[in-house]
């Protein structure tokens, strides 16, 4: 199977345009949850594809307001290459997105495409739920108040945490997305002295690294403080270690989740993340 065949076509990716502004990003970016946007310019002979924007440039580079030099250039696949290429690449590149371009960008191809089409059967494996699973599993207690939960799942580097109860059992799974759902965006001004933005606050959102001692804008959250339980799915999916991948990869789907706990009968045992698919192939 072809990228061709998975990604997402050109006409339902969204796109930055040369000559242009940090402004013309942050919509996306910020508000729509993208964690990066491609570039495109106008050409002799249509559109061309130019490269990414991040939000980690932006970050990186605050006082810097031109698409031109905030963007940068990302490993690209074509229409022709291979899912389970593109696969590797996600994997060997730590990448969710990858652009496919052939002079002209052409589409996008997704760690979610690809799990589609593992759902669907159109690429080979026989792989199983243990063959690709990760061990180390995060995990907070369901007690525990939703803003320390949210630094868990930040400074863990991952995007969930496994709530336990109070005999250490499994109870139900927190996400980033049910974090968002109930966290309120407060905009504002702090007086940063040499430090990242918002560094001090309680709970930061997103912020924009100072140079020097000067007063730039920060994004802050504010969460509620009542325990994770609250806002866990506790309606829970579980895989055991024979589940095959394509099993796995349908329950993803079907349930619109990135992350599903293997279990040996009630004892959690691993995670097994949509990422983690990628290795099957």
């Amino acid at each position: 199977m072809n990228v061709a065949d998975a990604m997402t076509p050109r006409e339902d990716v969204v796109t930055v345009e040369l000559p242009g502004t940090r402004d013309d990003v942050l919509e996306y970016l910020q508000e729509r949850g993208f964690s990066s946007v491609p570039v495109v310019k106008d050409g002799p002979d249509g559109e061309e594809y130019r490269g990414l924007v991040s939000r980690e440039e932006l970050i990186e580079r605050p006082d810097e307001d031109q698409l031109a030099v905030l963007m940068r250039e990302v490993p690209t696949v074509t229409a022709d290459t291979s899912v389970e290429e593109a696969a590797h690449l996600m994997l060997d590149t730590g990448s969710r997105r990858v652009p496919v371009v052939d002079g002209r960008l052409e589409g996008i191809v997704t760690v979610t495409d690809v799990v589609h089409a593992i759902a669907r059967g159109e690429v080979d494996t026989d792989a199983t739920a243990g063959d690709v699973a990760t061990a180390d599993v995060n995990t907070t207690y369901a007690g525990t108040p939703l803003p320390v939960a949210e630094r868990e799942i930040y400074y863990a580097n991952v995007p969930y945490t496994v709530c336990l109860d109070d005999d250490g059992r499994m109870s139900g799974i927190l996400t980033e997305v049910d974090i968002i759902e109930v966290a309120r965006v407060v905009e504002g001004e702090d007086d940063t002295g040499d430090s990242v933005a918002g560094q001090d606050d309680e709970w930061m959102w997103e912020g924009i690294k100072a140079i020097g001692k000067r007063y730039v804008p920060t994004r802050n959250v504010e969460l509620p403080s009542e325990p994770a339980s609250k806002f866990m799915s506790d309606g829970l999916v579980t895989v055991s270690k024979r589940k095959s991948v394509v099993e796995v990869a349908q329950a993803m789907i079907t349930e619109d989740i990135e992350q599903i706990p293997l279990v040996t009968g009630d004892e959690l045992i691993g995670i097994v993340r949509d990422v983690d698919l990628l290795e099957a192939l």
